[in-house]
């Protein structure tokens, strides 16, 4: 069977009058025309290997392969893209010491909204073929396969609120009404944390997109949505709207308007300073706590994973507590995708198995913000795992188990019970899991507080990182004197080990099987370079 791509080329160099129309009216043999040069001109874009001696232009779009698209199509159905190259053009000599040829995506479509490969890829073939393609898998469906419809999940809202962004820049109007039609029909359908999305959108793209702009707003005024969310996500002028119409129904009391009170405000004007010693001081005035201000919900959604350690470890706050819209705050981490929270949270007794109002679970939740693509693509060996995968992966394996505390390390020191053998069991083990799986283990080496302790090694032949210091230790002295420092380093990494545990079903340096393959032969070596 031919190649694809051949057959496009073929179809793309065909006389266009080389067609028949036997028996067909005029309106047919102009839509087989229209069709005809549509396959034509789309197959210059999606051939681009074919069509490359053509190509004169390049969009650079951040981790993903570059756009090859040829400037006299693209200004010819996008005033602003003429408009744009014009400028370039225009510029004459400065732009003969840049890659002329090659524009950046920012340089586009601006940093207010990210939009991806996929989606650009869409848009522009849509300027070559005027026809909009399936839209694609990987980018459109989220990882709940059995129970979600993929109509209001975030991956779908996401590529359609990209698309009609791009569309609204580029001045494309029949894609961006297409668009804003396709989201005004799934709006009832899209879950209620989507709605800033779509209503930020819908902002920016102002006069085109004034339907989608206006009841979205409808819809989002009546909403649980809070005011703190809102507030962090919308423009102001957009906030005002809201709060208003709000009052405007009696929704908000006049007093609040639906704001916390200001003692809560200052515990989170405080966190947004990554101040914890001041929350600290303020809870000591007794005016609230960091329950009634949801302050871990708040740390969780807004703050570096940093603070929310920070605040679990003040061991003042109900870790399965909810909010008023009945999220715990593994819920919201789970919104987040920040592994780093939710094993942090996980190991602070979070419930995995705790239901939000309608009745979903954390993992539920991660699973419908996960690109299918992003979920199921490979990842190569030694490169870190996508942070929203790893998060699926970490809730999965706390439900399907809960290991108590101590439980690895209490196994770990098979190669000998004295602390020496034990101490070295860990380090090898961690540095082997920084070099399989970086991300996962830089997660379970932040939580645990390893980085600042001592590093132990018996020889070189142990390292298995380059440019680390290390501590070499002698094997003659008897009898090793195990340092403070060295039961710190211990301590944090066994902390660490049971950290790993929520993920082992992934990662094979936390099974048993492979450590006990690899780790005598690291023993043997380290022993035999000693005594050389």
């Amino acid at each position: 069977m031919e190649p694809m791509d051949s057959q496009v080329t073929a179809l793309a160099l065909s006389d266009s009058d080389s067609g028949s129309v036997d028996g067909a009216d005029a309106a047919d043999a102009d839509l087989q025309a229209l069709r005809r040069l549509s396959d034509n001109l789309a197959a210059a874009f999606r051939s681009p290997d074919d069509f490359a001696f053509l190509s004169d232009a390049r969009i650079a779009v951040p981790g993903a392969p570059e756009i090859r698209v040829h400037r006299c199509v693209l200004c010819a159905r996008s005033p602003f893209l003429r408009n744009l190259f014009a400028r370039r053009a225009a510029a004459g000599a400065e732009e003969k010491e840049k890659d002329k040829g090659k524009v950046e995506l920012r340089e586009l479509l601006g940093e207010e909204v990210k939009v991806g490969y996929e989606a650009l890829q869409l848009v522009v073939d849509y300027l070559y073929s005027g026809r909009v393609v399936a839209l694609p898998k990987a980018a459109c469906l989220c990882v709940d396969e059995g129970g979600c419809a993929h109509v209001g999940c975030r991956p779908a809202v996401s590529f359609m609120a990209q698309v009609l962004f791009a569309a609204s820049t580029f001045e494309v109007a029949e894609l961006t009404s297409l668009f804003q039609r396709r989201l005004l029909d799934v709006l009832d359908k899209v879950e209620v944390d989507n709605l800033p999305l779509i209503l930020s959108v819908a902002n920016l793209c102002n006069k085109s997109c004034m339907k989608l702009l206006e009841r979205c707003l409808e819809i989002v005024v009546r909403s649980n949505l809070d005011m703190v969310t809102l507030e962090k996500a919308l423009p102001p002028d957009v906030v005002k709207q809201i709060v208003d119409a709000r009052l405007s129904l009696g929704l908000v009391s006049h007093e609040d308007k639906g704001f916390p009170n200001i003692h809560v405000r200052r515990v989170h004007r405080a966190l947004d300073s990554d101040d914890v010693e001041l929350v600290r001081m303020l809870l000591k005035e007794g005016k609230t706590n960091l329950d009634d201000a949801y302050a871990l919900h708040y740390a969780v959604e807004h703050c570096d994973s940093k603070i929310t350690t920070e605040l679990l470890d003040l061991a003042l706050a109900d870790v399965n507590h909810r909010n008023p819209r009945g999220y715990t705050v593994l819920h919201i981490a789970a919104m987040r995708m920040e592994p780093k929270i939710i094993v942090s949270l996980l190991t602070k007794g979070a419930r995995p198995s705790d239901l939000t109002f309608d009745h979903r679970k954390a993992l539920q939740i991660s699973k419908r913000l996960t690109k299918h693509g992003d979920y199921f693509g490979p990842t190569e060996d030694g490169k870190p795992s996508p942070k929203d995968r790893l998060c699926i992966e970490v809730l999965e394996q706390a439900e399907r188990r809960d290991p108590q505390l101590g439980e690895a390390s209490v196994s770990l020191a098979t190669e000998g019970e004295c602390l020496r053998g034990r101490l070295l069991y860990l380090e090898n083990r961690v540095a082997l899991a920084r070099i399989l799986f970086p991300m996962e283990a830089r997660v379970a080496m932040d939580i645990a507080q390893v980085d600042g302790t001592l590093e132990f090694n018996l020889g070189s032949s142990a390292n298995l990182t380059t440019g680390l210091q290390r501590t070499t230790v002698d094997l003659n002295d008897t009898p090793f004197i195990m340092k403070e420092e060295y039961l710190t380093r211990m301590s944090a990494l066994s902390k660490t080990v049971e950290i790993e545990f929520w993920t082992n079903n992934k990662m094979p340096f936390c099974t048993s099987g492979a450590w006990e393959a690899i780790l005598p032969t690291m023993f043997k070596s380290a022993r035999q370079d000693h005594g050389r």
